[in-house]
């Protein structure tokens, strides 16, 4: 049931790997955020004790928030944390930590891949799959937990559902195939080394094929009796690094269950609204999907920043003489794809009373 939301007192919330590229998009985004304020912060225990100006690398274009500088860098253990904490923890860790503090009592909204697809945790999408944060409640009565974890998805699996979506909504999907040129900041900091990726295509990142598969049935799948049967369609993806700073560029094609036409295509993507912006929680994009009609968008550095980051831009839209259709879709990796995806989930877990 929908929360009243207007005038309410923020809510306190923490970053677990605040240190990290991730947890620095998560500090840049939580700036004068009208629901939640930032107000404490943990990272590796070579960082802990220290001020976040001291033991943080900034490495964001916008400048650290001042506001921040100063907070002291915890230990990654319950005690004094906020009952709302983001994970960007890496993944050799996440699975302990996240387990400790949701055992605690604390709600985690994790971008780390360790939990995605338990049977029990929501891997969620606002805009694709509301109703699997019911999932919850089998979570904390199955593995006894005070608290919860909710997860966001592979910052790849991130713009090809959304372009997925409303298609399958309207027509069915039956076939995706996916080949992605993904940028460097996926990788992390200091991420993957120069002589490696200049003037070079990688085309391996460890899992990251299997990931997506997997991930985008669950989020396409459906909630019945208190668990989610996948998507029934196939799906392959090919993932490659590529020397792009930020975004990631999807080729894309796709078979549907029924008849349909590129203009359907385009008015299935352009009328695409869904919960997110019907509450007009802060982070929504007005127009999750944005069409670009040129022959040669989306390009990451000109729509990467499309609605703040949190738009899937797609483009090329034309018939595939192998599948039925082609296209192209560009999402921000680290805002979309991470920080910003964790934190729409907090928004929308708060208008639905479950951080109450």
């Amino acid at each position: 049931m929908r929360k009243a939301l207007s005038n309410v007192k923020k809510l306190e919330v923490g970053i677990l790997g605040a240190t990290g590229m991730v947890g620095q998009r998560f500090v840049s985004l939580l700036e004068g955020h009208p629901w939640f304020h930032l107000a404490w912060l943990a990272a590796s225990d070579r960082s802990a004790g220290k001020a976040y100006s001291e033991a943080c690398s900034w490495r964001l274009r916008d400048p650290m928030p001042e506001r921040a500088r100063g907070l002291v860098v915890h230990e990654c253990r319950p005690g004094d944390a906020p009952m709302l904490l983001f994970s960007s923890l890496d993944s050799k860790v996440a699975g302990e930590v996240e387990r400790e503090f949701a055992k605690a009592g604390h709600v985690v909204i994790s971008n780390s891949s360790n939990y995605r697809m338990e049977p029990d945790v929501p891997l969620l999408i606002p805009e694709v799959n509301p109703d699997h944060l019911a999932l919850v409640r089998m979570q904390r009565q199955r593995r006894r937990w005070k608290g919860m974890i909710v997860t966001n998805p592979n910052c790849t699996a991130v713009g090809l559902v959304m372009s997925l979506a409303p298609l399958d909504k309207a027509f069915g999907l039956e076939k995706v195939l996916m080949t992605s040129m993904q940028a460097v900041s996926g990788a992390g900091y200091p991420g993957v080394p120069t002589l490696d990726i200049l003037g070079n295509v990688i085309p391996y990142i460890a899992k990251e094929e299997e990931k997506v598969e997997a991930e985008t049935r669950k989020l396409l799948g459906r909630l019945s009796d208190g668990r989610v049967e996948p998507g029934a369609f196939a799906v392959s993806a090919h993932c490659n690094r590529v020397l792009v700073e930020d975004g990631h560029t999807e080729s894309i094609s796709v078979a549907l269950k029924s008849q349909a036409t590129v203009d359907d295509l385009l008015d299935a993507w352009r009328s695409f609204r869904a919960l997110p912006q019907q509450r007009k929680l802060p982070s929504a994009p007005k127009h999750p999907i944005v069409v670009r009609e040129e022959h040669d968008r989306p390009q990451p550095k000109f729509d990467l920043n499309v609605e703040r980051g949190m738009a899937t831009v797609v483009g090329r839209l034309r018939p595939c003489s192998v599948l039925q259709f082609k296209y192209t879709a560009l999402s921000h990796n680290t805002i979309r794809g991470a920080a910003g995806a964790a934190l729409l989930n907090a928004e929308l877990m708060n208008s639905e009373g479950y951080l109450d």
